[in-house]
């Protein structure tokens, strides 16, 4: 996907600097071991940057995916060793909600920018 069919998206929902705010995450990110996050909603365009503690990320691809369809290498760019780990770290953040297979999320995979 280029960057010009990024106007193909809906509009944004929130801004790239949402997008990693959780303190453990921002952790797992800067150590390499996050390199994607699922949102509710949109919060970049691809080839934005993001910057956590003075370092620099470039959002390489945004799409959506459904829940159901997450598999274990998906959880492992989430910075977890498996899919139910990932599953119960998202119902802990927010509590009540059910884990609905046929829920798309937008999927925003970044990696640190080259200098």
């Amino acid at each position: 996907m280029t960057n010009s069919e990024t106007t193909n998206f809906p509009p944004k929902t929130c801004s790239i600097e949402r997008l990693i705010t959780k303190e453990s995450d921002v952790e797992k990110v800067l150590q390499g071991q996050k390199t994607a996050t699922r949102r509710n909603g949109r919060y970049a365009d691809i080839g934005e940057i993001m910057e956590l503690q003075g370092i620099s990320f470039i959002v390489n691809n945004v799409y959506n995916q459904s829940l159901g369809d997450l598999n274990e290498e998906h959880a492992k760019q989430e910075g977890f060793h498996s899919v139910e780990d990932y599953k119960q770290s998202i119902l802990s953040y927010h509590p009540g909600m059910p884990w609905l297979p046929t829920m798309t999320v937008w999927v925003h995979e970044f990696s640190p920018v080259k200098v």
